[in-house]
């Protein structure tokens, strides 16, 4: 994207060239059937990679996995350049890069059934790498190209109650923009983890994680049909 892009560029432009992408990939994949397995991506929002919120995730896309013809990804997002002002047409600094594009691409696939938004809880609340995401995600409303998608929201805080419940209806009241169906585990709105001592110790929360990305793929496939 370049880096003098403005409001109008931004919010027409891109999303038509992201848009024909998803189009024509999407045209492709109908003449061949159904095509290919239901997608079910995983995006990590914690600015530390591979750490506790990877680890939730991974738990999810395994819960995913149970489910007959799901395929599974998982993004992380720390240490990617995502500006969230560029949804507000400001433009990047010279020689900014922007590592968002590469994201939406993988988000418009044509068999992508549905995504489970991870993030740390930060004072009660999402990242602002993970604000910053949803905020670029402005490129799918404009062409709606999530609307009908399946979204699941997982939360890690440092403390049993942590303010994971709060900043996963935060993620949700966000989605709810994009018109896409919420999953969340049955009896929750999402999946809470605790990250004392690390998540992989948290077998409650992390078998929560397993039943939201279950849940996530089941209704993505429920949907397909």
């Amino acid at each position: 994207m370049a880096d003098n892009v403005t409001r109008r560029v931004f919010l027409g432009a891109a999303p038509a060239a992201l848009a024909a992408t998803a189009v024509t990939a999407a045209a492709a994949d109908k003449d061949s059937g159904k095509g290919g397995s239901t997608k079910i991506i995983a995006i990590s929002c914690s600015p530390r990679k591979g750490k506790n919120t990877a680890t939730a995730l991974t738990e999810c896309l395994a819960g995913a996995k149970e489910v007959k013809g799901v395929q599974t990804e998982l993004i992380e997002l720390g240490g990617l350049d995502i500006d969230g002002s560029l949804a507000a047409g400001i433009a990047l600094p010279a020689g900014r890069k922007d590592d968002f594009p590469p994201v939406a691409k993988a988000l418009s696939d044509p068999n992508l059934g549905g995504i489970i938004i991870g993030t740390p809880v930060y004072f009660s609340s999402m990242t602002s790498l993970c604000k910053a995401f949803i905020e670029r995600l402005m490129v799918f409303y404009k062409n709606k190209g999530l609307v009908g998608k399946v979204a699941g929201v997982l939360a890690v805080g440092g403390a049993r109650n942590g303010g994971q419940e709060v900043t996963i209806r935060s993620v949700q009241d966000s989605l709810f923009c994009f018109d896409m169906i919420l999953a969340g585990t049955g009896r929750r709105f999402g999946a809470a983890v605790w990250s004392k001592g690390g998540a992989a110790g948290d077998k409650d929360g992390l078998g929560e994680a397993r039943k939201l990305g279950r849940r996530v793929a089941e209704t993505a496939i429920a949907l397909k049909k």
